[in-house]
């Protein structure tokens, strides 16, 4: 016998059908189709000659390649890791091969890809991450305020984005370069997207829409605040924020759900005690560590004394410190062990997402539990038009934990 490869035009002849029939019955075809009889009588030939199809043919036929891209901003944060776990599930029960690219935080890394999807013909793109705000310093969508501020105004959902793990000036906005590579071109991303869904593939975002396209919102800001009345009811009332880089729309939005609700039950929190910083284990690390500075090392967490001032101030450390994602709540409480101090005896620490590594977190860490893995899922369904809307809202869920002990002063019948 020949080791040479089977070809379609032996399946053709094996079949009994034109080697234009075997094709569309095996390649697909974006225009015409086959009868169900000769579709299965093609099949069954290629089964008996263990004939290969050529995927660059079935791509060229159907017009669709079957890979679907996903790209993160970092593929090594388990915030991404875990969303990808998801869109991998759902892809494979859709028959399709997810290929992943990192931005590594660059929008024109991210533009790249989203235009290379388009020229290989992928069968839909999902980007996962959150956004910058407006460059024309516009509010996030919500009206959530800028991290590295605190208000007193509750702000609206934005997009699940951490454990995004940029510096604070990274840019992953919705935008791709200019001529220079230094400042985003206002509308590049959305218009390939466009472009892409316009040439028959799927987009779906994870975190803040873009235009009317397909996207997953986690409600950052409600979570927030959800968090913050828990711990207000624990007896906490000294509190302060390591908020993530100044200008990103998660952060903003958690920073300011958080902040807003603690002024509502009459906690504000002070400006001075809301520190931008990159999104990552050493940006808690070293905002966390500024804090420590600026008290001269004294604790002030649940088994501190009770204060219901709004601030912890010079020489004190806050009661409870929140990192709007948990990578930076890591770090944070990293920073506090290696000061000669506890969490949570000297001060008590709370972050956002959930992410699977707590789980060899001690004390475990109060947090936000957001199902990425199901994300991630929502993302793919999206993306390929299998959901019944375009736009889905995920909300989290306040998981307490011990490094956020109820405060000696606190009202049993206070807490959520």
């Amino acid at each position: 016998m020949s080791d040479a490869p089977v070809t379609l035009s032996q399946v053709a002849r094996e079949a009994g059908v034109s080697l234009a029939t075997a094709s569309r019955a095996i390649n697909g075809s974006a225009t015409r189709s086959v009868r169900e009889d000769l579709r299965e009588r093609v099949l069954e030939a290629a089964r008996r000659l263990a004939y290969s199809p050529d995927p660059s043919a079935q791509a060229m036929a159907r017009g669709r390649t079957t890979a679907l891209g996903l790209v993160v901003h970092d593929i090594a944060d388990p915030y991404f890791s875990t969303i990808a776990a998801g869109v991998a599930r759902a892809a494979e029960r859709a028959g399709l091969i997810v290929t992943l690219a990192s931005t590594e935080h660059s929008s024109a890394r991210e533009l790249a890809f989203v235009e290379l999807a388009r020229r290989q013909r992928s069968r839909a793109i999902i980007l996962a991450g959150g956004r910058l705000e407006p460059e024309d310093g516009g509010a996030p969508a919500g009206g959530g305020a800028p991290a590295g501020g605190a208000s007193s105004e509750p702000g609206a959902d934005g997009g699940p984005g951490p454990g995004e793990t940029g510096p604070a000036d990274s840019p992953v906005g919705t935008d791709g370069p200019s001529a220079d590579g230094d400042r985003p071109v206002p509308g590049a991303l959305e218009a390939a997207l466009n472009a892409f869904q316009e040439a028959g593939g799927g987009v779906a975002l994870v975190g803040q829409p873009i235009g009317g396209l397909p996207v997953v919102e986690i409600a950052n800001a409600d979570g927030a605040a959800v968090l913050a009345r828990a711990l207000h009811g624990l007896g906490y009332r000294r509190f302060a924020v390591l908020a993530g880089p100044d200008g990103h729309r998660t952060a903003a939005d958690r920073t300011a759900g958080f902040t807003g609700a603690l002024a509502e039950l009459g906690s504000p929190v002070a400006p001075d005690d809301v520190l931008t910083c990159p999104f990552t284990r050493d940006g808690g690390y070293s905002a966390m560590g500024d804090l420590i500075k600026r008290a001269g090392g004294t604790g002030g967490g649940a088994a501190g004394p009770s204060d219901t001032s709004a601030s912890g101030g010079a020489g004190e450390l806050p009661e409870l410190v929140f990192a709007v994602n948990d990578v930076m709540a890591v770090g944070a409480m990293a920073a506090v062990r290696d000061a000669g101090l506890s969490v949570p005896d000297d001060v008590a620490v709370a972050g956002f997402d959930d992410i699977h590594t707590l789980r060899d977190v001690s004390p475990g860490l109060t947090t936000v539990r957001i199902p990425l893995a199901e994300v991630g899922e929502l993302a793919t369904e999206l993306a390929l038009g299998r959901a019944e809307r375009t736009r889905t809202t995920v909300r989290g869920e306040v998981v307490l934990r011990d490094s956020t002990p109820p405060r000696p002063s606190a009202d049993p019948s206070d807490q959520s």
